[in-house]
């Protein structure tokens, strides 16, 4: 069988898997937001932090909740790596620098899982488990409610009220991640990934000398790592590492939990506000733009451009040999094009092309299908300015599921698309000008022009800001600048967003719906998914184009 015979294939069973899950998860998802009964572990949770989870909330009210919770998040993670030399399990190694902790933490609770260290080198079981862990969990549920909040939005009338944070993410964490997660991480027990508490080992090598390595709890880790699109791997090789990603099915199936919380959220969507094909046009723009990205990556790296990549019959160059190329690019498309940023391959040994699509796939905002949650709301408001776009083109005020679209909605829909773009263009404009940045560009001199060397840094400011945490690798990012830098562009990254999509909903939520009319754009029809598309790839364009030509494209031309 052909390579890429072998990649189709793997693709195809890919979305044939996807499409037997995408009902019945995002019913059960609709069903959790919407019950009115709590469990009893649920009740538990609410008595021990204090929260009514029966009240109603506005927005400020709302986003007071996520903001606190995340700080408090932030500064327990923070304290828990800066004490890590003395607690148990802690494999002898020390506690965490100021300026690295502060990036860790700032990262995982972020839902971006950036590592500037090695994970098998620096963190002991307790900080994993009890820190990283937890944190993959939470921030997902986070996202999730934010989104689920935005959706209300849409559906309520004239109430201003969104839920309860506290009883959206208790109920994301408890009803829908932790039982997915368990089942996963069985899976990947049963298929050969590790789960323990050992401590270090020396291992013998083939071609004689010895290799430490130790254990730990990798396998429920490592499902909620792909399942919360979080990224942050135990060991620093990530999804390559056999102990994380055992096989070729393993690696199909870590794409496959990526990839379905996403997608079925449309259906969630859908039924919340009481029209499902509104959901199927959601989905649909999110398909397109995601097999798109496949289609051009897998094109990209099996493309024979010289004779290296003829003789090894494809850019295998940083790919893992266990999966080759079809795989990895199929990996790489569904890390970048979500929140994720796991990696089974090298992304800066990408061809300049692929390097780019990678960058490209983040720099949408990562809504196709985008992160758990984030990537749903990115893709709502992304809806609102196609409405509006399209409300310019016929003359009428524009409308989103019977809300109309006005100028409070349009300028918090504005100001949520231009805040990632000034996080990454700045925070890379300024790593260009100075001296000790440049010197973290360690293969700059190597590579002549320097175009690689702007790409890594473009892409560790557009991986942190859009909260994917996958690397360029060429690039020292464990210094004071980018621990700090990069750690505010991931913290303002995540929650700048968050407010504006909060006092959206609030304001949508306050509307009164309109009756549709002959004049009504159909959200629903293909049309529409058409004109979300062009919005989405023109609006990146114009952003980010002079950047993409002085990296990936400079690179692939020369």
């Amino acid at each position: 069988m052909s390579p890429v015979l072998a990649g189709v294939l793997q693709l195809t069973a890919l979305v044939a898997a996807l499409a037997l899950a995408y009902r019945p998860l995002g019913d059960h998802m609709a069903a959790v937001y919407n019950s009115p009964r709590h469990l009893r572990v649920e009740k538990i949770i609410y008595r021990c932090i204090g929260a009514d989870a029966d009240a109603e909330m506005r927005w400020p009210a709302y986003l007071r909740g996520v903001l606190a919770f995340s700080a408090a998040g932030v500064l327990f993670l923070y304290l828990l790596q800066r004490v890590q030399g003395g607690l148990p399990l802690s494999l002898g190694f020390a506690s965490i620098s100021p300026d690295q902790a502060f990036n860790t933490a700032a990262s995982f609770v972020a839902n971006t899982n950036w590592q500037s260290y090695s994970g098998e080198q620096a963190m002991g079981h307790v900080v994993q488990t009890a820190g990283l862990a937890v944190q993959n969990f939470v921030s997902a549920a986070t996202g999730m409610a934010v989104a689920i909040a935005l959706v209300r939005g849409f559906a309520r009338s004239r109430t201003g009220e969104l839920g309860n944070f506290w009883a959206d993410l208790v109920r994301g964490t408890v009803r829908v991640l932790l039982p997915i997660a368990v089942v996963g991480a069985l899976v990947l027990v049963a298929c050969g990934a590790l789960q323990n508490f050992s401590g270090i080992h020396e291992v013998g090598q083939f071609m004689g000398g010895a290799q430490q390595t130790n254990g730990g709890a990798v396998a429920s880790q490592e499902v909620i790592k792909e399942l919360g699109t979080n990224g942050g791997g135990y060991f620093n090789a990530n999804s390559a590492h056999p102990f994380e990603n055992p096989g070729a099915f393993t690696n199909l199936f870590e794409i496959f939990l990526i990839l379905v919380i996403p997608f079925a959220l449309t259906r969630t969507f859908g039924k919340l506000v009481g029209n499902v094909r509104q959901g199927y046009a959601v989905l649909a723009t999110m398909g397109v733009i995601w097999l798109g990205f496949t289609a051009l990556m897998m094109w990209s790296e099996f493309a024979h451009g010289g004779p290296a990549l003829q003789a090894a019959g494809a850019a295998m160059e940083g790919k893992e040999t266990r999966f080759g190329v079809g795989s990895s690019a199929i990996f790489s498309v569904a890390t970048t094009l979500t929140s994720t940023g796991a990696v089974d391959s090298f992304h800066s040994s990408f061809t300049a092309f692929g390097g780019g699509i990678q960058l490209l796939g983040m720099m949408l905002g990562e809504i196709a299908p985008g992160g758990v949650g984030s990537g749903l709301y990115g893709m709502l408001v992304m809806a609102i300015i196609a409405v509006f776009i399209a409300g310019l083109m016929v003359g009428r005020t524009p409308e989103y599921l019977g809300k109309k679209i006005g100028t409070r909605e349009i300028k918090l829909a504005a100001c949520f698309i231009l805040i990632t773009p000034a996080l990454v263009l700045g925070f890379t404009a300024a790593s260009m000008v100075l001296p000790d940045a440049l010197a973290s560009q360690l293969n700059t001199k190597a590579l002549g022009a320097g175009a690689h060397g702007f790409s890594e840094v473009l892409y560790a400011f557009t991986s942190g800001a859009n909260n994917n945490g996958s690397a360029f690798a060429g690039l020292n990012a464990n210094t004071p600048w980018y621990n700090t830098t990069i750690g505010l562009a991931m913290l303002l990254g995540r929650f700048l967003p968050m407010v504006f999509v909060l006092a959206l909903a609030g304001s949508l939520a306050e509307q009164k719906p309109i009756p549709e009319t002959a004049g009504t754009l159909r959200t629903e029809k293909p049309l529409f998914a058409g004109l979300l598309v062009g919005t989405i790839l023109i609006i990146t364009g114009l952003t980010y184009f002079p950047a993409l030509a002085l990296g990936p494209l400079a690179e692939g031309l020369s």
